[in-house]
């Protein structure tokens, strides 16, 4: 399997399918009123990220984010069913707009780099161009599987499952067979039995009309799919508070516990560390690849969470590998990114702050601007914290080597 490294979103094609639409761009559109401009997501203003892999020996930590092309009717149905508002893109009168929303994904690979090098290249591509028509296919193929997987009914999916459901599918759904697919893909591939990676997708779809950007725009409805700690967390304006929108997928969670020892009994050790690991080698119980753990209850069905951002109530989205989750609280990430000029400077002080306490681990950050960028209200709550924090790691020997 070839792997393209030099850009941000690639234009591969899907492994096995051969070609197919290539819609997803790395620009946005919006409206003006002479038809359409145009953004470079790659500006410094629209998308910002940092990583760097820290003492170790390779880069296992990966992303992507492009404009995707989605059925509008699909995106008018997760905005009526997740928000009760009815989005009409017919107002918008034009197709290319009504058909975008902005992908932003973050991988962070474990075991090797080969699922979250495929991730990088491929999610985006497959979380446009997956249909319904495929379930009743790739719920025989889960069923295959075994183990875990033959009490499984197909979650999101399960209205499509036998073939005779004439709905249109949301985002969550989407979501979920976009993720079920990428093991499908590397279901035959040697290096995606022993490695996997644990995944954040955020999806943004401006619910304006006429549509602005999103980062300007009043209403702007939010969806999360996510397995593993990989983490995504909204900066409010008021305070500067971080909200999660996702959780740990380990398996001591209170939610990972109870669906595995429902299904599958108690497969929990707990190292000399204090670590507890799934059969006894793996440290999240859902991800991507890893795929001779899959009839033991590792899952790649993601956790699926919306929300409706109202213009200035929300400053902007970070996106953490655990590599920075594990080293800085949700209150310091968002606090650091907070009065940076652009959001590049931003992710890059959360990164250099993680580096500075002795961060070992691959790390990356992503932060994406919303309407109320350099609106937030209230003091730095984490400051004299982060300060002593600093002053303590003085000389360690991650320092020494910076």
């Amino acid at each position: 399997m070839a792997l393209r490294l030099s850009q941000p979103c690639s234009r591969a094609g899907s492994v096995g399918r051969g070609p197919r639409p290539r819609r997803y761009h790395d620009y946005i559109r919006f409206a003006t009123p002479d038809g359409a401009g145009r953004i470079p997501l790659s500006s410094s203003k629209i998308v910002g990220v940092a990583n760097s892999r820290g003492t170790r020996s390779h880069q296992e930590d990966f992303y992507a984010f492009s404009a995707l092309s989605l059925d509008p009717h699909e995106l008018r149905l997760s905005a009526k069913k997740s928000h009760a508002i009815d989005w009409d893109p017919a107002k918008l009168g034009n197709d290319a707009i009504a058909r975008q929303a902005l992908f932003v994904g973050i991988y962070d690979g474990h075991g090797g780099s080969a699922v979250s090098q495929f991730c990088r290249q491929e999610l985006h591509g497959l979380f446009e161009n997956v249909h319904k028509e495929q379930i009743p296919e790739m719920y025989a193929w889960i069923q295959e599987i075994g183990g875990y997987f033959k009490r499984f009914r197909g979650g999101a999916l399960a209205p499509w499952v036998h073939g005779d459901c004439k709905d249109e599918m949301d985002l969550e759904a989407r979501a979920t067979l976009a993720f079920f697919d990428v093991d499908r893909h590397l279901a035959a591939d040697k290096y995606a039995k022993q490695c996997g990676c644990t995944a954040s997708v955020i999806v943004l779809h401006t619910l304006d009309q006429p549509q602005p950007p999103f980062f300007n725009a009043k209403q702007v409805s939010l969806t999360v799919a996510h397995v593993g700690d990989t983490r995504v967390l909204l900066c409010a304006t008021d305070g500067g508070k971080a909200q999660p929108m996702t959780e740990t997928h380990h398996p001591d969670a209170r939610v990972e516990a109870i669906r595995l020892r429902r299904t599958m009994g108690s497969s929990l050790i707990t190292d000399s560390f204090g670590e507890s690991r799934w059969m006894g080698a793996l440290a999240n119980t859902r991800c991507l690849g890893d795929l001779r753990y899959k009839p033991f209850g590792v899952t790649p069905e993601p956790e699926v969470r919306t929300k409706l951002l109202e213009r200035q109530e929300w400053a902007y989205i970070v996106l953490v590998s655990d590599g920075i989750s594990s080293i800085l609280s949700d209150d310091e990430i968002v606090d650091l990114a907070r009065d940076a000029p652009d959001p590049r400077t931003a992710a890059g002080r959360i990164l250099s702050f993680a580096e500075e306490l002795g961060g070992e681990d691959n790390m990356t950050v992503i932060v994406v601007p919303l309407a109320g960028w350099g609106h937030i209200r209230g003091p730095d709550r984490t400051k004299e914290l982060r300060e002593y924090r600093s002053r303590q790691a003085v000389g360690n020997e991650r320092q020494r080597r910076m």
